[in-house]
Protein backbone atom coordinates (compact mmCIF):
# COMPACT_ATOMS: atom_id res chain seq x y z
CA UNK A 1 0.00 0.00 0.00
CA UNK A 2 1.43 3.35 -1.01
CA UNK A 3 0.65 6.76 0.39
CA UNK A 4 -0.78 7.87 -2.95
CA UNK A 5 -3.36 5.08 -2.76
CA UNK A 6 -4.54 6.49 0.56
CA UNK A 7 -4.69 10.01 -0.88
CA UNK A 8 -6.72 8.76 -3.82
CA UNK A 9 -9.12 6.95 -1.50
CA UNK A 10 -9.66 10.02 0.71
CA UNK A 11 -10.30 12.21 -2.35
CA UNK A 12 -12.98 9.86 -3.66
CA UNK A 13 -14.52 9.57 -0.19
CA UNK A 14 -14.68 13.34 0.24
CA UNK A 15 -15.95 14.03 -3.27
CA UNK A 16 -18.31 11.00 -3.29
CA UNK A 17 -17.65 10.89 -7.00
CA UNK A 18 -14.82 9.35 -9.02
CA UNK A 19 -14.94 11.97 -11.80
CA UNK A 20 -14.70 14.93 -9.40
CA UNK A 21 -12.00 13.19 -7.36
CA UNK A 22 -9.97 12.54 -10.52
CA UNK A 23 -10.20 16.22 -11.47
CA UNK A 24 -9.15 17.24 -7.95
CA UNK A 25 -6.17 14.90 -8.08
CA UNK A 26 -5.20 15.84 -11.62
CA UNK A 27 -5.37 12.30 -13.00
CA UNK A 28 -7.72 10.46 -15.32
CA UNK A 29 -10.84 8.78 -13.99
CA UNK A 30 -10.00 5.27 -15.30
CA UNK A 31 -6.56 5.17 -13.63
CA UNK A 32 -8.14 6.39 -10.40
CA UNK A 33 -10.75 3.65 -10.49
CA UNK A 34 -8.02 1.08 -11.08
CA UNK A 35 -5.97 2.38 -8.12
CA UNK A 36 -9.02 2.10 -5.86
CA UNK A 37 -9.65 -1.45 -7.07
CA UNK A 38 -6.02 -2.32 -6.32
CA UNK A 39 -6.41 -0.86 -2.83
CA UNK A 40 -9.61 -2.83 -2.22
CA UNK A 41 -7.92 -6.00 -3.40
CA UNK A 42 -5.03 -5.43 -1.00
CA UNK A 43 -7.37 -4.70 1.92
CA UNK A 44 -9.68 -7.54 1.03
CA UNK A 45 -12.88 -5.52 1.29
CA UNK A 46 -14.95 -3.20 -0.88
CA UNK A 47 -14.51 0.45 0.16
CA UNK A 48 -17.14 2.01 -2.11
CA UNK A 49 -20.43 1.08 -3.63
CA UNK A 50 -21.51 2.68 -6.86
CA UNK A 51 -24.66 4.83 -6.71
CA UNK A 52 -26.42 6.77 -9.50
CA UNK A 53 -24.64 10.05 -8.76
CA UNK A 54 -21.24 8.72 -7.75
CA UNK A 55 -19.92 6.54 -4.95
CA UNK A 56 -20.61 6.09 -1.29
CA UNK A 57 -18.54 4.47 1.43
CA UNK A 58 -19.21 0.96 2.61
CA UNK A 59 -18.92 0.15 6.31
CA UNK A 60 -15.33 -0.96 5.62
CA UNK A 61 -14.69 2.24 3.72
CA UNK A 62 -16.01 4.39 6.57
CA UNK A 63 -13.77 2.58 9.07
CA UNK A 64 -10.80 2.95 6.73
CA UNK A 65 -11.45 6.68 6.16
CA UNK A 66 -10.77 7.77 9.74
CA UNK A 67 -7.48 5.90 9.85
CA UNK A 68 -6.55 7.03 6.34
CA UNK A 69 -6.97 10.67 7.29
CA UNK A 70 -4.82 10.10 10.38
CA UNK A 71 -2.12 8.51 8.21
CA UNK A 72 -2.15 11.47 5.79
CA UNK A 73 -2.05 13.97 8.65
CA UNK A 74 0.88 12.10 10.19
CA UNK A 75 2.68 12.03 6.87
CA UNK A 76 2.16 15.78 6.43
CA UNK A 77 3.48 16.40 9.95
CA UNK A 78 6.51 14.25 9.22
CA UNK A 79 7.23 16.24 6.06
CA UNK A 80 6.91 19.55 7.89
CA UNK A 81 9.13 18.27 10.71
CA UNK A 82 11.79 17.18 8.24
CA UNK A 83 11.64 20.53 6.47
CA UNK A 84 11.88 22.45 9.76
CA UNK A 85 14.81 20.31 10.86
CA UNK A 86 16.55 20.90 7.53
CA UNK A 87 16.13 24.64 8.11
CA UNK A 88 17.41 24.33 11.68
CA UNK A 89 14.07 25.34 13.16
CA UNK A 90 13.75 22.29 15.37
CA UNK A 91 16.09 19.71 16.86
CA UNK A 92 18.55 20.20 19.70
CA UNK A 93 21.64 22.19 20.56
CA UNK A 94 24.04 20.65 23.10
CA UNK A 95 25.89 23.62 24.54
CA UNK A 96 28.80 23.44 26.96
CA UNK A 97 30.15 26.20 29.18
CA UNK A 98 32.80 26.74 31.81
CA UNK A 99 31.77 27.65 35.33
CA UNK A 100 32.44 31.38 34.84
CA UNK A 101 30.98 31.72 31.33
CA UNK A 102 27.26 32.10 32.24
CA UNK A 103 28.02 35.32 34.11
CA UNK A 104 29.17 37.00 30.90
CA UNK A 105 26.32 38.95 29.24
CA UNK A 106 27.60 37.98 25.79
CA UNK A 107 26.94 34.34 26.64
CA UNK A 108 23.51 34.81 28.18
CA UNK A 109 22.55 37.22 25.40
CA UNK A 110 23.50 34.76 22.65
CA UNK A 111 21.61 31.90 24.30
CA UNK A 112 18.54 34.07 24.90
CA UNK A 113 18.55 35.37 21.31
CA UNK A 114 18.77 31.80 20.00
CA UNK A 115 15.93 30.53 22.17
CA UNK A 116 13.75 33.49 21.14
CA UNK A 117 14.45 32.89 17.45
CA UNK A 118 14.18 29.09 17.56
CA UNK A 119 11.80 28.13 20.38
CA UNK A 120 11.34 24.60 19.02
CA UNK A 121 15.02 23.74 19.36
CA UNK A 122 15.80 22.05 22.68
CA UNK A 123 18.92 23.58 24.29
CA UNK A 124 20.80 21.11 26.50
CA UNK A 125 23.45 22.64 28.78
CA UNK A 126 26.64 21.01 30.05
CA UNK A 127 29.10 22.55 32.54
CA UNK A 128 32.74 21.47 32.72
CA UNK A 129 36.26 22.85 32.47
CA UNK A 130 37.70 23.93 29.13
CA UNK A 131 39.80 20.81 28.53
CA UNK A 132 36.86 18.49 29.18
CA UNK A 133 34.53 20.58 27.04
CA UNK A 134 36.91 20.57 24.09
CA UNK A 135 37.31 16.80 24.43
CA UNK A 136 33.52 16.43 24.48
CA UNK A 137 33.26 18.68 21.44
CA UNK A 138 35.82 16.68 19.47
CA UNK A 139 34.07 13.49 20.55
CA UNK A 140 30.71 14.77 19.22
CA UNK A 141 29.19 14.66 22.71
CA UNK A 142 28.32 18.38 22.49
CA UNK A 143 27.85 20.79 19.57
CA UNK A 144 29.48 24.00 20.82
CA UNK A 145 31.01 25.36 24.02
CA UNK A 146 31.92 28.63 25.70
CA UNK A 147 35.47 28.07 26.93
CA UNK A 148 38.49 29.85 28.44
CA UNK A 149 41.11 28.77 25.88
CA UNK A 150 44.72 28.36 26.93
CA UNK A 151 47.73 28.93 24.66
CA UNK A 152 47.59 25.34 23.40
CA UNK A 153 43.91 25.71 22.44
CA UNK A 154 44.19 28.87 20.38
CA UNK A 155 45.34 27.04 17.25
CA UNK A 156 41.84 25.63 16.79
CA UNK A 157 40.35 26.92 13.52
CA UNK A 158 36.83 26.87 14.97
CA UNK A 159 37.27 29.29 17.85
CA UNK A 160 35.38 32.58 17.97
CA UNK A 161 36.62 35.22 20.41
CA UNK A 162 33.60 36.30 22.46
CA UNK A 163 35.18 38.63 25.00
CA UNK A 164 38.39 39.57 26.78
CA UNK A 165 37.35 40.15 30.35
CA UNK A 166 39.48 42.11 32.73
CA UNK A 167 40.36 40.26 35.94
CA UNK A 168 39.19 42.27 38.92
CA UNK A 169 40.45 42.08 42.49
CA UNK A 170 37.62 41.16 44.83
CA UNK A 171 38.18 42.25 48.43
CA UNK A 172 36.23 42.16 51.64
CA UNK A 173 34.66 45.56 52.34
CA UNK A 174 36.67 45.53 55.56
CA UNK A 175 39.94 45.46 53.59
CA UNK A 176 41.98 48.72 53.79
CA UNK A 177 42.07 48.93 49.99
CA UNK A 178 38.39 48.16 49.44
CA UNK A 179 37.64 51.79 48.67
CA UNK A 180 40.57 52.36 46.31
CA UNK A 181 39.58 53.45 42.80
CA UNK A 182 42.16 51.05 41.43
CA UNK A 183 45.11 49.23 42.83
CA UNK A 184 48.23 47.36 41.84
CA UNK A 185 48.17 43.62 42.31
CA UNK A 186 51.46 43.89 44.19
CA UNK A 187 49.57 45.78 46.92
CA UNK A 188 47.92 42.45 47.83
CA UNK A 189 51.11 40.40 48.04
CA UNK A 190 50.81 39.94 51.81
CA UNK A 191 47.19 38.75 51.65
CA UNK A 192 45.93 35.20 51.27
CA UNK A 193 44.59 34.28 47.85
CA UNK A 194 41.17 32.64 47.71
CA UNK A 195 40.98 30.48 44.63
CA UNK A 196 39.28 27.41 43.17
CA UNK A 197 40.72 24.02 42.23
CA UNK A 198 42.82 24.05 39.09
CA UNK A 199 40.67 21.23 37.70
CA UNK A 200 37.57 23.46 37.85
CA UNK A 201 39.07 26.05 35.50
CA UNK A 202 42.64 25.29 34.39
CA UNK A 203 43.16 28.34 32.19
CA UNK A 204 41.56 30.83 34.59
CA UNK A 205 43.56 29.31 37.44
CA UNK A 206 46.75 29.69 35.37
CA UNK A 207 45.92 33.33 34.57
CA UNK A 208 45.40 34.17 38.25
CA UNK A 209 48.65 32.52 39.35
CA UNK A 210 50.60 34.05 36.45
CA UNK A 211 49.24 37.52 37.19
CA UNK A 212 50.41 37.30 40.81
CA UNK A 213 53.88 36.11 39.76
CA UNK A 214 54.11 38.83 37.13
CA UNK A 215 53.35 41.32 39.92
CA UNK A 216 56.39 40.03 41.80
CA UNK A 217 55.03 37.63 44.38
CA UNK A 218 54.15 33.98 44.80
CA UNK A 219 50.49 33.82 45.85
CA UNK A 220 49.79 32.29 49.23
CA UNK A 221 46.71 30.10 48.94
CA UNK A 222 44.44 30.74 51.88
CA UNK A 223 41.35 28.81 50.95
CA UNK A 224 40.02 26.86 47.96
CA UNK A 225 36.40 27.19 46.95
CA UNK A 226 34.64 24.31 45.17
CA UNK A 227 33.72 26.57 42.24
CA UNK A 228 34.31 30.12 41.07
CA UNK A 229 30.97 31.48 42.29
CA UNK A 230 31.84 30.36 45.83
CA UNK A 231 35.11 32.31 45.77
CA UNK A 232 33.25 35.60 46.28
CA UNK A 233 31.45 34.28 49.33
CA UNK A 234 34.73 33.20 50.93
CA UNK A 235 36.19 36.66 50.29
CA UNK A 236 33.14 38.22 51.97
CA UNK A 237 33.79 35.92 54.95
CA UNK A 238 37.32 37.36 55.29
CA UNK A 239 39.42 34.49 53.97
CA UNK A 240 41.50 36.79 51.71
CA UNK A 241 41.30 38.33 48.24
CA UNK A 242 40.73 36.82 44.83
CA UNK A 243 40.92 37.62 41.12
CA UNK A 244 37.79 36.99 39.06
CA UNK A 245 36.54 37.87 35.56
CA UNK A 246 34.73 41.21 35.54
CA UNK A 247 31.35 39.61 34.80
CA UNK A 248 31.44 37.84 38.20
CA UNK A 249 30.77 41.15 39.92
CA UNK A 250 27.10 40.76 39.07
CA UNK A 251 27.03 38.05 41.77
CA UNK A 252 25.19 39.98 44.46
CA UNK A 253 27.22 39.10 47.55
CA UNK A 254 27.08 41.54 50.46
CA UNK A 255 30.43 42.45 51.99
CA UNK A 256 32.72 42.48 48.93
CA UNK A 257 34.24 45.18 46.78
CA UNK A 258 35.46 44.73 43.19
CA UNK A 259 38.48 46.80 42.19
CA UNK A 260 40.20 47.37 38.85
CA UNK A 261 43.83 46.39 38.37
CA UNK A 262 44.33 49.12 35.78
CA UNK A 263 44.23 49.22 32.00
CA UNK A 264 47.23 46.88 31.76
CA UNK A 265 45.83 44.38 34.22
CA UNK A 266 45.40 40.69 33.34
CA UNK A 267 42.55 39.65 31.07
CA UNK A 268 40.68 36.37 30.69
CA UNK A 269 39.70 35.44 27.12
CA UNK A 270 36.33 33.83 26.53
CA UNK A 271 35.65 32.01 23.26
CA UNK A 272 33.01 29.93 21.52
CA UNK A 273 34.29 26.64 20.11
CA UNK A 274 32.64 24.28 17.63
CA UNK A 275 33.64 21.68 15.03
CA UNK A 276 34.61 22.87 11.57
CA UNK A 277 33.05 19.76 10.00
CA UNK A 278 29.68 20.28 11.70
CA UNK A 279 27.00 20.82 9.04
CA UNK A 280 24.10 21.14 11.46
CA UNK A 281 21.82 24.08 10.54
CA UNK A 282 21.01 24.43 14.25
CA UNK A 283 24.67 25.04 15.09
CA UNK A 284 24.97 27.41 12.11
CA UNK A 285 22.06 29.48 13.44
CA UNK A 286 23.61 29.66 16.90
CA UNK A 287 26.98 30.76 15.49
CA UNK A 288 25.30 33.42 13.36
CA UNK A 289 23.42 34.87 16.32
CA UNK A 290 26.54 34.75 18.51
CA UNK A 291 28.52 36.66 15.86
CA UNK A 292 25.74 39.25 15.62
CA UNK A 293 25.88 39.78 19.39
CA UNK A 294 29.64 40.17 19.31
CA UNK A 295 29.55 42.67 16.44
CA UNK A 296 26.86 44.69 18.18
CA UNK A 297 28.76 44.87 21.48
Amino acid sequence: MELRHIRYFVAVAEEANFTRAAARLGIGQPPLSQQIKDLEREIGAALFRRVPRGAELTAAGQAFLDEARAVLAGADRAVRAAQRAARGEQGRLRLGFTGSAPYNPMVTGAVRAFRDAFPDVAVELFENNTAMLLDALDGHAIDAAFVRPGPSDRHRPSLLRVDDEALLAVLSTAHPLAGAESLALADLAADDLVTFPRAAGPELHRLVMSACRAAGFEPRIGQEAPQIASVVNLVAAGFGFSLVPASIRQVGVVGVSYRSLGADGPRAPLSLAWRTDDRSPVVAHFLRLARERIRAA
